[in-house]
């Protein structure tokens, strides 16, 4: 028959179980909330991106793309993709002759 201090013994261990799952669950919800935090940042960020970029394009429809120039920035300058570039009608880059070679030393 168990005393009573061994009872005691085994009913904070029961608890300390007890809080070790309440406080990985207090972890999961806290990592969630975070996530779809996140995940709302990033939407209002490409909504924002989204409207700004067809502003741009009510604006700039009686100008070429080619020319269109935001503070003092200019949009071809900008693209640096190949595929972003084709997307506006820009040739692609030309290669430096830096990316092509490894000028790395070998030790």
């Amino acid at each position: 028959m168990p005393t009573a201090l061994q009872k005691i013994e085994a009913s904070i261990e029961e608890q300390q179980k007890r809080l070790a799952q309440l406080k990985a669950k207090k972890q999961a919800i806290e990592a969630r909330d975070k996530a779809a935090e996140q995940k709302e940042k990033r939407a209002i960020d490409t909504r924002r991106k989204i409207l700004l970029g067809s502003f741009v394009l009510s604006r700039a429809s009686t100008i070429s793309l080619s020319s269109l120039n935001i503070g003092g920035a200019a949009l071809s300058d900008y693209l640096t993709r190949d595929d972003d570039r084709a997307l506006f009608g820009f040739e692609p880059l030309p290669k430096s002759s830096s990316s092509l070679t490894n000028d790395t030393p070998v030790s």
